[in-house]
């Protein structure tokens, strides 16, 4: 039996460029052409900010959520820019991610940094 080939993405940066030219381009892509069997896409730092205010990026998450890729936020990071409740209510799971990415890092699963 072939084992499943997961990613994590962690996206850490605020700048709308690297997000829409690198990040949603990747995943899209890499959803649409079955490159893995499931996607995770972990907002984490400047790129919760991000996601809260801009409608751009807000419409990008969705298209993600959309297709099967799953979406979270770490609580502590959206918490210190204030911005938790904005980004629960794009659909995104915010949660405490510490240790859950950690798993992730030990794991055989693939992890991969923007």
């Amino acid at each position: 039996m072939e084992e499943k080939k997961n990613l994590h993405v962690l996206w850490t940066t605020g700048e709308k460029d690297v997000a829409i030219r690198m990040v949603f381009q990747y995943l899209m892509n890499a959803k649409a052409n079955g490159w893995w069997d499931e996607i995770n896409l972990v907002i984490w730092g400047p790129s919760a900010k991000l996601s809260a205010e801009d409608a751009e990026i807000q419409e990008e998450i969705q298209m993600c959520l959309d297709s099967g890729i799953t979406v979270q936020a770490c609580k502590a990071c959206s918490d210190s820019y204030g911005v938790t409740k904005q980004i629960m209510r794009l659909g995104v799971n915010v949660r405490m991610m510490g240790e859950s990415f950690t798993e992730y890092l030990q794991g055989p699963d693939t992890v991969v940094t923007f």
